[in-house]
């Protein structure tokens, strides 16, 4: 079997995809260490090691991401590409999506915003919003180091009236279009006594309606309806209820597919595998 792995290599946290020459799905996997070299050859370790592979069935290697530029040479002596990350997230995006073309929304430390579809894949830009975002603030105002203990923190019942400025609390009339529960200020109430659950919700509810409000603004200029939410922030279920909500006032779909977090490293393995369509991907 020869094997074509893409591979996104972050700060300190890789994916790896593998496919089959024949463009059949291997397995999917991440792997986090201190820094991105480090990461990224554990990554192909275990990934050879838990598919019962060997280095002479890898047959390319794509990588990807704001770490791939580390990379000098060939790893391991297999023969050893880059893809434009902007590239990697489109095609990622769609193919994990199904659609045929889209807004890709890539929510990793910041936030990259990318045209897809059949006129091609561009780069249309990005938000220093985005998990990094998440970390930092969450980090300073509510004592959580991690996304787990984030998540943990929000689950336990925040409450965003006690943090956010509604709609409802400075107006008692009829907005068009503006439901009472409408953000009106992000953190533009802030009761005594909040909580750091309450801090918890307030910022992620601010990183996601940042991100998604830059989506409907990016879909009314190109008039696309559909948005795949792509990244490592598609893991906090906040954002479901933040993006649900955002659909319902503007009428654009939001869409996490299955592996959002995978979609890069899925997007670097398949432009290889077709970049000259799915013949040459066989050969």
């Amino acid at each position: 079997m020869s094997v074509v792995i893409g591979i996104d290599v972050g700060g300190s946290t890789t994916k790896i995809v593998g496919y089959t020459d024949k463009g059949k799905l291997i397995s999917m996997l991440k792997v986090e260490a201190a820094d991105p070299l480090t990461s990224a050859y554990g990554a192909l370790g275990k990934f050879i090691n838990e598919n019962g592979l060997s280095l002479q069935d890898v047959r390319q290697i794509i990588l990807t991401g704001v770490g791939s530029s580390l990379f000098k040479k060939d790893i391991y002596g297999i023969a050893t590409s880059q893809v434009d990350e902007f590239k990697a997230i489109g095609l990622g995006g769609l193919a994990l999506s199904g659609k045929q073309e889209g807004l890709i929304v890539s929510m990793g430390t910041g936030t990259a915003f990318v045209r897809a579809g059949k006129d091609g894949i561009r780069h249309i830009g990005g938000s220093g919003v985005g998990g990094g975002t998440v970390l930092g603030l969450c980090g300073k105002l509510c004592g959580a180091s991690s996304f787990k203990t984030i998540v943990e923190m929000e689950e336990e019942g925040g409450q965003l009236n006690r943090v956010d400025l509604n709609i409802g609390d400075i107006s008692t009339g009829v907005i068009s279009t503006l439901t009472p529960d409408t953000t009106a200020s992000n953190f533009g109430k802030m009761e005594d006594g909040v909580t750091p659950q309450d801090l918890t919700v307030g910022v992620l509810n601010m990183v996601f309606q940042t991100i998604g409000m830059m989506a409907v603004f990016a879909c009314r200029n190109d008039q696309m309806k559909d948005v795949v939410l792509t990244g490592t922030l598609t893991l906090v279920p906040f954002a479901k209820r933040v993006f649900d909500s955002l659909h319902k006032m503007h009428g654009v779909n939001f869409i996490i597919p299955k592996n959002a977090i995978y979609a890069t490293a899925t997007g670097a393995a398949l432009s290889y595998l077709y970049q000259n369509g799915k013949a040459d991907a066989a050969e």
